[in-house]
């Protein structure tokens, strides 16, 4: 294998990686669990910034409930992402800046949290997956209750077309594979 042949296929991985990184939180906002299981190696494990430590899978179980409530609203972003490749396995490290929607004592209040995680990956059956997952919080800040109209009181949310829990967001529609064939 040529330099230039190397360097492509470390090109390719890293957008391989980067597609799982990004599937992996859109998974998180859709609530499409089958697909945030999968991003997971067997036997995986997380480390969530003090909220939980252990299996991978018992932690998308402790969250799951919560993702596929179909009011369950959050955004988050991937910014930063940074990924070492070795053979077979890679580290990453990404910033994500979450934006959520909780409902406390009535209140429905949004919140932004900054956060970073370094994952170890593995290449496993050709395809690449989580191994090890450490978030580590940066920072937040509570942006107050929800407004009744959204910027600056121009619209009403109930005007507006709203993204949705799995398979039911667009984004889960094929039709447009059948219009290429």
């Amino acid at each position: 294998m040529t330099g230039l042949d190397r360097d492509v296929a470390v090109l390719l991985d890293k957008l391989a990686i980067t597609e799982l990184l990004t599937g992996y939180l859109r998974a998180i906002d859709r609530g499409d669990i089958a697909t945030l299981r999968a991003s997971y190696l067997p036997g995986a494990t997380e480390e969530h910034g003090g909220l939980y430590a252990g299996p991978a899978q018992g932690y998308v179980d402790s969250i799951e409930k919560a993702l596929t409530h179909p009011r369950a609203v959050g955004t988050h972003a991937l910014s930063n992402v940074l990924i070492e490749v070795h053979g077979d396995r890679a580290r990453a490290e990404h910033y994500v800046l979450a934006m959520t929607r909780i409902k406390v004592d009535g209140v429905i209040t949004d919140s932004l949290v900054a956060s970073r995680i370094i994952d170890d990956l593995r290449r496993h059956d050709g395809r690449w997956a989580i191994a090890r997952r450490r978030l580590r919080f940066d920072w937040s800040h509570d942006l107050g209750p929800q407004p009744a109209r959204w910027v600056s009181g121009l619209h009403d949310p109930a005007d507006l077309l709203h993204g949705a829990k799995f398979p039911h967001d667009p984004v889960y529609d094929d039709s447009w594979r059948k219009a290429i064939s």
